[in-house]
């Protein structure tokens, strides 16, 4: 988008927005005479808390730079919901706000079909705060019966840190814990401050030297890349790549799946285990 059409969507945005909102709604008073719809605009940048004449400069499309405070305090006083707030951090500053994503600790039955049919392929669904909430059967196969954990167990993290399962099976642990905890500082900065976050941290500290060791270094990694090899004890030596993938229709969540590198013999690994687990549950039933 060119600057100067960018300024001007921005101001027509504002305009539209100041108009739908009543003084009333803010807490002001009507008064009399008012020739304009909504507010005016020195009542708005009295409510946002900035100036009258550099509001009036924004509204005007004026090349004026806007700070993320200054985008949220408008955001608030021009009472704008999810979607036209993250619209105006785009106009004002050609960014996305750092939003926390809504906290889910479920998922739907369509997406848990979906992990079902990735069939003897390894998948869960983590949240923000990286819980594992939703898995197939082929991941209890391949790292832990999740079914059987409680919900801090079932945190990613804590798992990877605490579960000497899968420290056991995982060939270079080291190296995946510490690019998990790269990935992780990464996915969760927009939430540092949060009670939930604080106390992940905390308690690891606590239980890991490992995790007191790395934790301090500061590494970021934004993009999860690279293979997995597991030594699983039933089948041996499992060559994997993991996948990630962001649910448009559920922004705070993202699915995990591991596929077989190619040219290994792995798929037919899965594929075994995946029998194995069937005959179980078949034994199980009876």
């Amino acid at each position: 988008m060119k600057e100067q059409e960018r300024r001007s969507e921005l101001a027509q945005f504002l305009r539209t927005r100041r108009e739908r909102i009543s003084p009333s709604q803010v807490g002001l008073p009507m008064g009399t005479r008012r020739r304009t719809p909504g507010l005016r605009r020195e009542e708005l940048a009295l409510v946002a808390g900035v100036g009258t004449t550099w509001y009036t400069w924004l509204e005007q499309g004026r090349d004026i730079i806007v700070s993320t405070p200054i985008v949220e305090s408008l955001a608030r006083a021009l009472q704008l919901d999810a979607d036209e707030r993250a619209h105006l951090f785009v106009l004002a500053r050609e960014q996305l706000p750092a939003t926390p994503f809504p906290a889910e600790d479920m998922v739907d039955p369509a997406l848990q079909l979906i992990l079902e049919t990735m069939g003897v392929y390894p998948a869960y669904v983590v949240c923000p705060s990286w819980h594992i909430i939703a898995w197939n059967q082929a991941a209890c196969q391949v790292y832990a019966d999740f079914s059987t954990m409680s919900p801090r167990e079932r945190n990613f993290l804590w798992f990877l840190f605490t579960d000497q399962r899968l420290r056991t099976r995982l060939v270079n642990w080291e190296g995946e814990a510490q690019h998990a905890l790269a990935l992780f500082r990464a996915s969760t900065q927009r939430y540092i401050g949060e009670a939930w976050l604080t106390k992940i941290i905390t308690d690891l500290e606590q239980v890991s030297p490992e995790f007191r060791e790395w934790w301090p270094r500061y590494d970021v990694q934004g993009v999860h890349t690279g293979q997995q090899h597991l030594d699983h004890p039933l089948v041996g030596l499992l060559r994997m790549q993991a996948t990630t993938f962001q649910l448009a229709d559920h922004p705070g969540l993202r699915m995990m799946v591991y596929t077989p590198v190619s040219g290994t013999d792995t798929i037919a690994k899965l594929t075994a285990l995946s029998e194995s687990g069937s005959r179980l549950q078949s034994l199980k039933a009876v």
